[in-house]
C-alpha cells in the first residue's frame, strides 16, 4: 500500500456493543423501574473512530473483534459507517466483548465492561503498524492515532517507548474511570495528548480537582506535555506548556451521556486534523459534544 493510501488517523482500543438501559426518572441502589433499553456500537476506540467518520474523516479502527455472531454483526456496522475494518485482529477463540449501562436523567448509574478479549489479544492489535501494512519500527506510523486505556498497563507500558509510535501524533484517553490510572506510563511521553475529565485527571494526579484550569496545570506538573480536561457543563481546558484556553460548553437539556467524552474528543481530532486553531477546535469539539448529549 503507498503511503498515500494509508488512513490519515487510526483508533487503537476497544469495539464492542453496548446494551445501555435508560431510566426516565432518577434511581437509587436497588431499584427496578421501567425504562427504554437499547443496542448499539460501542467502545471508546470504536466510538472515536465512529464520531471521526461522521466528521468526514477515514478512521482506521484497530481492535479485537471475534469471529462470532455478534462480531460479525459488529464489522457490518462499522463498514457501513465508514470505519476501515481492514487492520482489526479478529480470532476465532476470542469472543466479541460487551458493555452494559444504566442512565437516569443525572447520568450514568453503573457500567460494567466486558473486554478480556481486548486484553488477551493486547499487542498484537498492534501488528499493522509492525509488519509493514501501516508502518515498521524502521519507518513509522506518521498520522494522529487515538489509544484508549483497554490495554492493561504493563501493555501501554510497552507501548509507551515503542518504536512504532514513535513519529505519531499520540491521543490518548481513559476506556473508562476505572482504567484511568493505568495512562500513567504515557504521563511523560513527547508528541501526546491526553483527554480526561475531571475525577481522571485526578486519579492520574492522585488529587481532587473542582475546576479543568487547575486540573491541567496540575496534569503538567506531573510531565504531560498536553491536556484537555473536561468537566460536563462546567468550563473545558485545553493546555500545555505554551498556553491555557479555556472555554464553556453550549447550554443544552442532556438526555443521554454514554459516548459524549468520545464524541468531544473525535470532534476536537478532525478540527485539529483540518487544520483549526486550538480554540477553534475546542469550541468546536464542546458543540459537537452538546449536540450528542441533547440527542436522545
Amino acid at each position: 500500500m503507498a503511503m498515500t493510501d494509508l488512513p490519515p488517523i487510526l483508533c487503537i482500543g476497544a469495539a464492542l456493543w453496548d446494551v445501555i438501559g435508560r431510566s426516565p426518572a432518577p434511581m437509587r441502589p436497588g431499584a427496578d423501574v421501567a425504562g427504554r433499553m437499547t443496542r448499539q456500537c460501542g467502545g471508546v476506540a470504536l466510538n472515536i473512530a465512529m464520531a471521526l467518520a461522521r466528521q468526514g474523516q477515514r478512521p482506521a479502527l484497530l481492535a479485537a473483534i471475534g469471529r462470532d455472531t455478534m462480531g460479525a454483526a459488529l464489522v457490518a456496522e462499522l463498514n457501513a459507517r465508514g470505519v476501515e475494518t481492514a487492520y482489526l485482529y479478529r480470532a476465532h477463540d476470542l469472543p466479541t466483548d460487551a458493555y452494559m449501562a444504566i442512565e437516569d436523567p443525572n447520568g450514568l448509574v453503573a457500567a460494567i465492561a466486558d473486554s478480556h478479549s481486548m486484553e488477551a489479544a493486547g499487542l498484537r492489535l498492534t501488528d499493522p503498524l509492525r509488519d509493514g501494512r501501516l508502518g515498521t519500527p524502521q519507518a513509522p506510523f506518521m498520522g494522529m492515532i487515538a489509544l484508549d486505556s483497554g490495554l492493561t498497563e504493563a501493555q501501554l507500558r510497552d507501548l509507551a517507548t515503542d518504536p512504532v509510535l514513535a513519529r505519531a501524533d499520540l491521543r490518548l484517553v481513559p476506556a473508562s474511570n476505572g482504567k484511568a490510572e493505568r495512562l500513567r506510563p504515557m504521563l511523560t511521553r513527547p508528541n501526546t495528548t491526553f483527554y480526561v475529565n475531571l475525577e481522571e485527571a485526578g486519579l492520574l494526579c492522585d488529587q481532587r480537582f473542582t475546576t479543568t484550569p487547575q486540573a491541567t496545570r496540575a496534569m503538567l506538573a506531573h510531565g504531560v506535555a498536553r491536556v484537555l480536561v473536561t468537566g460536563g457543563a462546567a468550563p473545558a481546558t485545553d493546555a500545555d506548556a505554551h498556553d491555557l484556553i479555556t472555554r464553556t460548553p453550549p447550554a443544552v437539556q442532556p438526555r443521554r451521556v454514554t459516548g459524549a467524552g468520545d464524541t468531544f474528543m473525535a470532534a476536537h481530532m478532525a478540527a485539529e486534523h483540518a487544520g483549526q486553531p486550538r480554540a477553534q477546535a475546542l469550541e468546536h469539539a464542546l458543540q459537537i459534544a452538546a449536540d450528542h448529549v441533547a440527542t436522545p
